[in-house]
């Protein structure tokens, strides 16, 4: 309980000076006219003037509050790493503890995880916040649980308590790295790029000239090599194919050393082609051979070479050879010395006439199973005695003809194993009439009916579902057979037309292996933290996904399917990092955030950071490692830490909990006491 006097004049304060210089006035001429009462005058007056300036007494009735220590403990993923997780536990118990017999002290905890992102340890933030929850008048310190490596200084706040950091890890701890400087975003196949890697050793780590680093590319067996540690390593990369290239670089964890969460490091390359070579050669003129030759041409990234058979070799008309075409048939460069320059191969309507030899047709299909592709383009030649199909490429085409072949109207359909796979996948939907019956496209008019062996797969079929378009993978490269040369009606729009362009363009790129129209594919989508993956495949069902965490902890998923072939599965990850995925038959690589994140940068616990902000609150920062620290009451001001103890600053901070207020007498009261010091003046001047 406390009291103060409170004044509330009943006139303007104004007024009460101008009555109060009277007074002073009315006293001084009394002493200067020599009158004995003056001094009774003088306490009339004060009287006067106290019962005017109405005076009284305000009494509080005080709550002591408590002081409050804010405690924030950082649980961040380099909080979890070695024995920091039990130092965490033993500094929360010493300082309870500790807190629980300083007298009238509370103890506020703040937990400090993993944010969203790449963050890092936003230990700033977090004592912002919780210094905002709280009256500042009322803190008393603040109590750091950190391994000191903080990513968010610049956000500290003004602090008015002294700072402390109980600082985890141990004297000899020591990590290993792998660090990626530069890494392009694409690069062009068959040209060499350079990636510079390094090996850092941080804190106590032993004497160590070289470690094994091993390369995979798309999840396949991985390449060992030696590389120095502490030195730039400069390593030349060619991209394999094009897409997405995943690199996968991983240094074995080694004894000792605190985490292998920053031991590996992806890099995802996209694999763009310099110039896609084709070769497109037509056995004679008809009306689709410009729907090639304009499909290829569209493409400003494909060069195209293009021969055309005007007139076949045994018609004898009397025409000079060297007027017959502006430039020779370059067969034994093209077809020989050549033929590996190419992506892919196109004969259109081609037949057998003698211009290339047999030991031509025999190097290209070495050329396909040596990873080139060909594309057959069929008319009703490829059912004659002149087919291509006898011929040395017969070995590897996937339809051997029948001689018939059909002239009526039909519409292209899909099959069950086509609405799967990548080439004719959802090619129904960008149909000119999609809502219609049927597939929405327009017919054909003539079909070359084909025996397909059991390993390729017919992907649209024609006639009476007989094969239309058939694929197969011969060795390392692929062949494609369209049992019809009418595509061209779906260009020139009759009946509609159809979705030409797109099946052709489809159908030229998995001929040249690009990775999003394999049919047999496990890939990742990631935003954020959550992932969807997706499973591709010709089967009717799939197995499930096996996630390997960044930890080396698994969860399996099922994938639902979500249109013919291809099933998907939303997945939030728990955290940033490399995740490994596989079925069973592919597997997948996919890094959310950077492979080794932020908080694994730096491992090695050290205060360096926040000190300069410590000594500004005379704060200091202790090991957990050098056991339990008292905490001691210390003045405002003065240090706040010292060998084995803290210090926190008492703040005597309360709360009003009533107000009283009781006038120091009433009006009539000093009026009657002025009356009577006047009258007793009056008697003792009358006297004299």
């Amino acid at each position: 309980m406390t009291g103060t006097l409170l004044l509330d004049p009943l006139i303007p304060l104004l007024a009460l000076y101008a009555i109060a210089v009277l007074v002073v006035v009315a006293v001084t001429l009394a002493i200067w006219r020599r009158l004995p009462g003056w001094w009774l005058r003088g306490l009339a007056g004060l009287a006067l003037l106290a019962a005017i300036a109405n005076p009284s007494i305000q009494q509080e009735d005080r709550e002591p509050l408590s002081d409050i220590v804010l405690m924030v403990v950082d649980e961040s993923a380099s909080q979890r790493i070695g024995t920091r997780p039990e130092q965490n536990a033993q500094a929360i118990a010493n300082i309870a503890a500790e807190i629980e017999r300083q007298p009238n002290t509370e103890l506020r905890e703040v937990s400090l995880g993993d944010g969203e992102g790449d963050l890092g340890t936003t230990l700033m933030t977090a004592v912002s916040q919780a210094l905002a929850e709280e009256p500042q008048a009322r803190i008393a310190g603040i109590i750091l649980v950190s391994d000191g490596r903080l990513h968010d200084l610049e956000r500290a706040p003004a602090l008015p308590a002294p700072l402390h950091l109980l600082m985890t890890g141990e004297p000899d701890d020591w990590d290993r790295r792998l660090v990626v400087q530069n890494a392009p975003a694409f690069a062009i196949l068959g040209e060499e790029v350079n990636l510079t890697l390094r090996i850092e050793d941080q804190g106590a780590a032993p004497e160590t000239a070289s470690v094994p680093l091993s390369i995979s590319i798309d999840g396949d067996p991985p390449l060992t090599v030696q590389v120095p540690v502490g030195q730039d390593i400069q390593l030349p990369i060619t991209l394999p194919h094009g897409g997405m290239n995943v690199l996968q670089f991983e240094i074995p964890t080694a004894e000792g050393e605190l985490t292998n969460r920053n031991n590996a490091s992806v890099v995802q390359i996209n694999g763009v082609r310099d110039r896609l070579r084709v070769l497109l050669v037509s056995g004679e003129p008809h009306p689709g051979e410009r729907t090639w030759r304009n499909l290829l041409k569209s493409d400003s990234s494909v060069d195209l070479v293009h021969f055309t058979i005007l007139r076949p070799p045994e018609k004898q008309d009397g025409v000079p050879v060297n007027e017959l075409s502006l430039i020779a048939f370059p067969t034994r460069e093209l077809f020989l010395e050549k033929i590996n320059d190419f992506d892919l191969i196109i004969f259109d309507r081609y037949r057998r006439r003698g211009i290339l030899p047999s030991a031509y047709l025999d190097n290209i299909r070495s050329y396909v199973e040596q990873g080139g592709a060909v594309l057959i383009s069929s008319g009703p030649e490829y059912g004659s005695a002149e087919s291509i199909y006898r011929s040395p490429l017969g070995q590897i085409l996937p339809g051997a003809p029948t001689a018939r072949v059909f002239e009526e109207g039909f519409v292209p359909q899909i099959t069950d194993l086509g609405a799967r796979h990548p080439v004719t996948e959802g090619l129904d939907a960008l149909s000119p009439n999609p809502d219609g019956d049927g597939p929405g496209w327009g017919r054909w008019f003539r079909l070359v009916d084909v025996l397909v062996p059991q390993e390729a797969m017919t992907v649209m079929s024609g006639l009476d579902e007989r094969p239309l378009l058939t694929l197969n993978r011969i060795g390392e490269g692929r062949v494609a057979l369209m049992a019809s040369d009418h595509s061209w009606l779906w260009d020139r729009g009759y009946e509609g037309g159809g979705p030409q362009l797109e099946l052709l363009r489809r159908l030229a790129h998995w001929m040249m292996k690009e990775p999003e129209l394999e049919e047999e594919a496990l890939w990742v989508e990631p935003a954020g933290q959550t992932m969807r993956i997706i499973r591709r495949t010709l089967d009717l069902d799939t197995g499930d996904v096996v996630v390997t965490h960044p930890d080396g902890t698994e969860t399996t998923l099922r994938l639902e399917e979500v249109s013919p072939g291809r099933f998907e599965t939303l997945w939030n990850a728990p955290e940033i990092g490399l995740y490994r995925l596989d079925d069973g038959e592919e597997t997948a690589v996919i890094a959310l955030g950077p492979a080794a994140p932020r908080e694994f940068e730096q491992t090695i616990a050290d205060g360096t950071l926040l000190t300069p902000l410590i000594d500004s609150t005379r704060g200091g920062i202790m090991p957990i490692s050098a056991g339990d620290i008292d905490i001691r009451s210390v003045r405002e001001g003065r240090p706040a830490a010292g060998r084995g103890w803290i210090g926190i600053t008492p703040r005597d901070a309360f709360r009003t909990a009533e107000i009283s207020i009781t006038p120091l007498l009433p009006a009539w009261a000093f009026l009657l006491l002025a009356s009577l010091l006047m009258v007793g003046a009056w008697l003792r001047e009358g006297r004299r």
